[in-house]
């Protein structure tokens, strides 16, 4: 899979169906049926999957529904170099796992700073004003990966996680093709 480009494989992957463990065997579904089905998460905290629940829904409506932190905990359990996630893309050394728990543990710490609450406990508003600060680095004594890079990396998985799917597309309007073959004019 070394070869294959995240998005392209995103785009391609059809159902976007990844393997899941339910009831001891994996099983193939989409981040969004895993989340319907309450599949246990393999290895994030109960709390780390409703912040990331939270930005994502924040960052992309639709995100919690199409089971952003089912993908996220999915990729993190898969090999790096197999991980279609936004960190492998921007060179984070893996396990990746290390780099989520890092930028949860800086945005609940941002956040408690700013509103003294936890990110998933703010409100919607509270949450974009959050994500709005967090964008564009403006939140005093934020510890941990950089704001905007933190911003970028989960904007960019729960922007796959909604659009990266054919019913993503059909949201979009766009007519969905598994591959787009170059027209020859020879």
């Amino acid at each position: 899979m070394a070869s294959v480009e995240r998005r392209a494989f995103m785009k391609g992957a059809g159902l976007s169906a990844f393997a899941f463990t339910v009831g001891g065997a994996e099983v193939m579904m989409t981040a969004g049926q895993a989340r319907a089905q309450g599949v246990p998460f393999r290895l994030l905290k109960a709390h780390e999957a409703e912040t990331i629940e939270a930005l994502g829904e924040t960052l992309v409506p639709g995100a919690r529904r199409s089971g952003v932190a089912h993908f996220v905990d999915q990729q993190l359990s898969v090999p790096a170099e197999e991980a279609l996630l936004q960190a492998r893309i921007f060179n984070v050394r893996p396990p990746f796992v290390n780099f989520y728990r890092a930028a949860l543990g800086a945005v609940d710490r941002g956040s408690q700073k700013v509103f003294e609450r936890k990110f998933a406990a703010l409100s919607a508003p509270e949450q974009s004003e959050f994500v709005n600060l967090m964008r564009q680095n403006k939140i005093d004594g934020w510890t941990g990966p950089g704001a905007g890079f933190v911003y970028n990396v989960f904007r960019s998985d729960a922007v796959d996680v909604v659009y990266g799917t054919m019913e993503g597309y059909a949201a979009l309007g766009i007519p969905y093709q598994a591959h787009i073959e170059p027209e020859r004019r020879w």
